[in-house]
């Protein structure tokens, strides 16, 4: 799941400040999960815009709408028979919606109203946590299903590196070190074979560093 957070309603309000019709959009996936960007998201937001413009004595229109997703043509096409009727659109989609939606909307400022952050798992409620970036070459199975590229201050792929202590990263002691989690797991399994052997160079070709991607449909065999 994509992970985001809200942007400072201080930094939203001057980016909205020159615009006078403006529309408030959602989006009901991973942003609603997050509490980041769905429905009532949208809600608190444009209601908090109101009230500063109407305290600051100047007159807004401020809209709200929520889609399916903001990733997704056909979604995108709800908006458009109402697209005329604003100035500018703040997005409380992650950064692939805000894209998506300007690149559809090509003369419509799309303005972020979320920070997105990483791909994370849901461990409890209001608490997300970093599981994926996305490197486009899974290591799991070599790794008892736990990340060091994510979860790896270095991305280590042979560790632990020398400043794990007492199975916790240097960073911090709050900070699991991703490796003495992946020899645990491995112990578990019964792998620990699988720990002695040496990973190879990472193609870091396949990650966000070697580039933007397109994936077609055959591409994932579908």
């Amino acid at each position: 799941m994509i992970i985001a957070e809200k942007k400072p309603i201080e930094e939203i309000i001057e980016e909205v400040r020159n615009f006078d019709r403006i529309l408030i959009l959602g989006c009901n996936e991973c942003v609603t999960v997050c509490e980041a960007g769905g429905k009532k998201e949208v809600e608190v937001l444009a209601s908090a815009l109101r009230m500063y413009f109407i305290t600051q004595g100047q007159e807004k229109i401020i809209s709200e709408h929520t889609i399916e997703r903001q990733c997704d043509h056909e979604y995108l096409e709800e908006i458009r028979k109402d697209i005329d009727k604003y100035d500018a659109i703040v997005s409380l989609a992650c950064g692939v919606g805000v894209q998506f939606a300007a690149e559809k909307y090509l003369t419509m400022p799309l303005l972020p109203g979320v920070n997105t952050i990483c791909l994370g798992a849901n461990e409890d409620r209001g608490l997300w946590t970093e599981r994926c970036q996305a490197c486009g070459s899974c290591v799991l199975a070599r790794t008892g299903g736990i990340c060091p590229v994510s979860r790896c201050a270095k991305r280590v792929l042979n560790g632990p590196c020398g400043g794990s202590t007492d199975g916790k990263c240097e960073l911090g002691p709050d900070t699991d070190c991703a490796w003495q989690l992946i020899i645990d797991r491995l112990k578990a399994l019964g792998r620990m074979d699988d720990y002695e052997k040496v990973a190879p160079i990472k193609d870091w070709s396949t990650d966000r560093a070697g580039g933007p991607r397109t994936v077609t449909r055959e591409d994932v065999n579908i």
